[in-house]
């Protein structure tokens, strides 16, 4: 019979980043070769790919996706690579900063 490997817990990072004077709350969950990043704003998100976005439009979620990015501060200067069509609803649009997508987002404050 074949050894099972042992499951492990990911490791979690949370975080709050202030963009444009308005705080988000963010994590970083390492469970591959590539982090799973989240940003929240009050209407939706801005993650990276290991998001489905077929999933994502499916379940009718405001949502802007990025490539390649490895931590917060990539992707506080990435471009949004491609959205939801709830997304492009309120004005998120491939190619937009982050920045302009996480104000259309609104934060909580």
């Amino acid at each position: 019979m074949k050894k099972r490997n042992r499951l492990v817990m990911p490791n979690v990072e949370d975080i709050v980043i202030e963009i444009n004077n308005k705080k988000f709350c963010g994590h970083k969950i390492f469970v591959g070769n590539m982090p799973l990043i989240i940003i929240y704003g009050k209407k939706g998100y801005i993650a990276s790919s290991y998001i489905n976005k077929e999933t994502a439009e499916k379940l009718g979620d405001i949502a802007g996706f990025v490539t390649n990015i490895k931590d917060f501060d990539d992707l506080t200067h990435a471009k949004v690579k491609y959205t939801t069509s709830w997304a492009e609803d309120i004005g998120i649009r491939p190619g937009m900063s982050i920045q302009k997508a996480l104000s259309l987002l609104g934060s909580d404050e």
